[in-house]
Formats: C-alpha cells, structure tokens, sequence
C-alpha cells in the first residue's frame, strides 16, 4: 500500500468510528506498526485533518470534517447496494422511496462498466415475514425529533398497556422490528416490537436528556458500546 493510499486508509478508518480508537486498533486494521499510525496520525494532523487525541488514550476524528468521495471497490459496492435494497423492502414508504433515490444516484455516478455490475448485482433483499409495520414512520421521525410517543402495546402474553416513551433506536430483525425506548412507567429501557404497537400518538412534548446521550446509555446497558 502506497503512503498516500495508508493515509486515506487511516482516515476512513477514523471516520468509521464515533468514539475514540487506540492506535494498536488502527495498527491492526491497517496492518503496520504503532510507530507508523504515530507518524501517519501526526503528518494528517499537519495537513489540516481534525484528529483529537494522543498516544495511549486514542485517536478521533472531529464530526464535520469532509473527506472527498472515493471510488467504491466491488466489495464497498455490493455493501451499498445490498444495505439500500433493505432498507427498500424493510422501511416505510418514505425510507423506501429514499433508498431507490439513492441508489439511483449511485449508479449514476459511477463509470459505466461498474454501473451495469450494480444494476446486475445478485444481492438480493427480501421483506421481513410480518409484512406492515404501520407505525415505522411515525416512529422514526419522532427519534429523528427527540419527542415523546404515547404507546398501546400488546405483550407476548396478549396483555394490552398504554406507556409514554422516549424512543432512542431501531433494530431491524429477520422476525420483527424493534423499538428501543426509555418507558417512563418502567423508569428504564424497553424494547417493544412494532407489530405489537396497536397504536402510536405523538406528544409534541421534547425527552428531558438529549437522544445522543440516551443512547449511550442504553447501549452501556445492552453491553452495545462498541457498535455504531
């Protein structure tokens, strides 16, 4: 790997991670030695790339700081198009729609003989066996808005409860998709799944914590706090 490719290496690298990484992580990754990410981390720096840290506590990139688009190889490739035909077939009409714009843009982008491999790509994504999730979008935006939801659930043993919620994430598994949120009658973290939630009512009303720091917090509790 030529010096120049190690560096924009190293910088995808750090812009993969929201939280401090140590530099024998990056060494690993990149397969070279501390020394190099010491020396590599310090020339970035010098050429304007907002790394905060230092040796022994690890290495952040600053949010914000933009890293001109790369050519995609074919694994990168496959990546984006199986994720997007997910979120296709698995989001709500909304999600969906963005998904097609997106990938549409992608391929418009790219040359053509790469563009005819992802319009023929063999990857396929399938819907999950639940089928409407009537709720997904009503949820969504009341995570993207950090507001408070009114919810009717029904358990797994067909027991109906009306909870008040602050939403925090989505999961999106084979059976079902999940809510994670803080429920104020439990004054902790639940799950609920969105084929359970006879119905959903926005409050208007802003979570008392910011959602970034809710969802640290949850993720401490799952045991989560190293993923995305």
């Amino acid at each position: 790997m030529s010096r120049s490719a190690r560096l924009l290496a190293l910088l995808q690298a750090l812009r993969r991670r929201r939280r401090p990484v140590a530099a024998a992580a990056l060494a690993r990754e990149l397969g070279v030695s501390l020394r190099t990410i010491y020396r590599d981390v310090a020339t970035l720096t010098a050429q304007g790339a907002p790394i905060e840290g230092e040796a022994g506590l690890g290495y952040v990139l600053k949010s914000g700081f933009f890293l001109p688009p790369l050519m995609f190889d074919e694994d990168e490739l496959d990546a984006i198009i199986l994720g997007l035909r997910f979120v296709a077939r698995r989001g709500d009409e909304a999600l969906g729609a963005a998904a097609e714009d997106a990938l549409a843009k992608i391929a418009a982008m790219l040359p053509p003989a790469k563009e005819d491999a992802a319009r023929a790509n063999g990857l396929l994504a399938g819907l999950n066996a639940k089928g409407d999730r009537p709720h997904l979008a009503l949820v969504r935006q009341a995570i993207r808005a950090e507001k408070k939801l009114r919810l009717c659930y029904i358990d797994k043993n067909g027991r109906s409860s009306a909870r008040v919620v602050w939403p925090v994430a989505l999961g999106f598994f084979d059976a079902a998709e999940v809510l994670a949120a803080w429920c104020e009658a439990r004054s902790d973290f639940r799950h609920f799944r969105l084929d359970r939630i006879v119905s959903a009512e926005p409050l208007g009303i802003p979570y008392p914590k910011r959602r970034r720091i809710l969802l640290a917090e949850w993720r401490l509790q799952e045991d989560l706090a190293d993923t995305f």
